[in-house]
């Protein structure tokens, strides 16, 4: 007798589910040694490695960097750069973006056109663990066997100065984020800046060798320069736990007396106590502070990752990789390296910086590769370009290199030049930096 296709459908389910149900119920009578086991290892879908792989974690500044130059300096390596965002998004130059100065299209880069142009393969993931014994790094997609691996992934905030309370963190993370790690916490802070209607507006400055020295400085004058154009009644409130400003002081200074002296607060030497968030006020030792919209940036301190695997140092809670900063490699580890803004060394946190360090690294991988005679450390270098003011466009300038003191075995500062005159250079300087960047960003991406 011919039956339905729906019939026939309902039964091969029937079929199905009872196949499922007796399958299980026999699986219960295996013996030992005739149970399925697991998979031990869940490898990452990539294809198997040529040449000495290379993993680099992290596709910021240091991380496209090493990527490329590695596979430059190696071309038989096989070049993988791990990174958690679909699109690479740049702090630098992000303070413009806030003010509606450049568009988000100058800001965004494509990681999958930096892989085909330069060789190398993107794996869209995150970094979850390292098995150190067997050279596997394990992913939020699979495990990667490596030769070689680079940690570059930045930085993390530390509220703990603040709150102990992760419900309340949680709400400065959402409610008034600090603009300081690319993506929705910039979406949210322009729409801040953009929506203001007047008041008190709150930044900070942490203490400590935070990322980017002169950017709360160059924030406080973009957002200020932005009320002053629409006239609103309105007042940016710098909280700086620094005794000064700390890099480019004469520039922010006098652009701070002359062009803003009604539009921003400096307030040095200030330590916030208390945050009252349902009444929106600020406890500092001296002042209760009253403000209308704030974004709130903390200390920070190495990425997790590097805490979680155990190649961190807690050094003043900065807790950085725990490298030889020479070398750049994990003590008691040869193959690995830490790089970028979770170093140790005093190197300003900033996109330049990372990037001229990425070449250097780059190097020292490549002569392990290559079987060369080792190369000597090199400084990175720090070229930064502040704006002052956005209508006129002004700029101020600083660079420098690093010199490192073999007696007390630190770096310091060396071979600084600075144009801070605004006034007479600014608008020079402003044109300079959309040729930085545009250079820059050639540099990561372009072959």
């Amino acid at each position: 007798m011919a039956i339905s296709r729906r019939k026939a459908l309902q039964f091969s389910g029937v079929v199905a589910a009872t196949a499922a149900i007796s399958g299980c119920s026999k699986s219960k009578n295996l013996k030992p040694e005739q149970t399925l086991k697991p998979e031990t290892t869940f490898k990452a879908p990539i294809a198997k490695a040529k040449g000495p792989r290379v993993v680099v974690v992290g596709g910021g500044w240091s991380g496209l960097s090493i990527a490329k130059y590695t596979k430059i300096f190696a071309p038989n390596a096989d070049v993988v750069l791990v990174e958690q965002r679909h699109e690479f998004v740049s702090c630098p130059l992000s303070n413009l973006w806030l003010v509606d100065k450049i568009e988000l299209e100058f800001l965004t880069h494509d990681y999958l056109q930096a892989a085909r142009e330069n060789d190398y393969t993107y794996f869209h993931a995150t970094a979850i663990g390292l098995d150190r014994e067997n050279r596997i790094l394990e992913t939020s997609d699979g495990d990667i066997a490596f030769d070689y691996l680079v940690f570059a992934p930045g930085i993390d905030y530390d509220y703990s100065r603040w709150t102990k309370d992760i419900a309340f963190e949680t709400r400065l993370r959402q409610e008034y984020p600090a603009g300081f790690i690319p993506g929705s916490e910039h979406i949210t802070l322009r729409n801040k800046v953009l929506n203001f209607k007047g008041g008190n507006f709150i930044l900070t400055v942490p203490s400590g060798n935070y990322r980017c020295l002169p950017a709360p400085y160059e924030r406080a004058c973009v957002i200020a320069d932005y009320f002053k154009q629409k006239k609103l009644k309105a007042k940016v409130i710098l909280l700086d736990e620094n005794n000064a400003i700390t890099i480019k002081k004469e520039g922010f200074q006098s652009a701070f007396n002359e062009l803003y002296s009604d539009y921003i607060e400096y307030m040095p030497n200030t330590v916030i106590k208390n945050i009252d968030l349902d009444n929106k006020t600020v406890e500092t030792e001296f002042d209760e502070i009253s403000f209308e919209e704030a974004a709130f940036y903390p200390h920070v301190r190495g990425a997790k990752i590097l805490e979680r695997v155990g190649i961190a140092k807690d050094a003043k809670n900065m807790l950085e990789g725990d490298i030889n900063t020479l070398t750049y490699e994990v003590n008691g580890e040869k193959d690995i390296f830490i790089t970028g803004d979770s170093r140790p060394m005093g190197f300003s946190k900033s996109g330049n910086t990372s990037n001229s360090e990425g070449h250097h690294v780059a190097k020292l991988i490549a002569t392990k590769i290559n079987k060369t005679k080792k190369i000597k450390w090199e400084s990175p270098t720090t070229a930064c370009f502040s704006a002052v003011s956005i209508a006129p466009e002004r700029a101020i300038y600083i660079y420098t290199q690093y010199a490192y003191n073999k007696t007390d075995l630190t770096f310091n500062f060396t071979s600084t030049t600075s144009s801070e005159n605004w006034l007479k250079d600014g608008a020079v300087n402003a044109n300079s930096i959309h040729d930085w960047a545009t250079a820059l960003y050639a540099d990561m991406f372009d072959k």
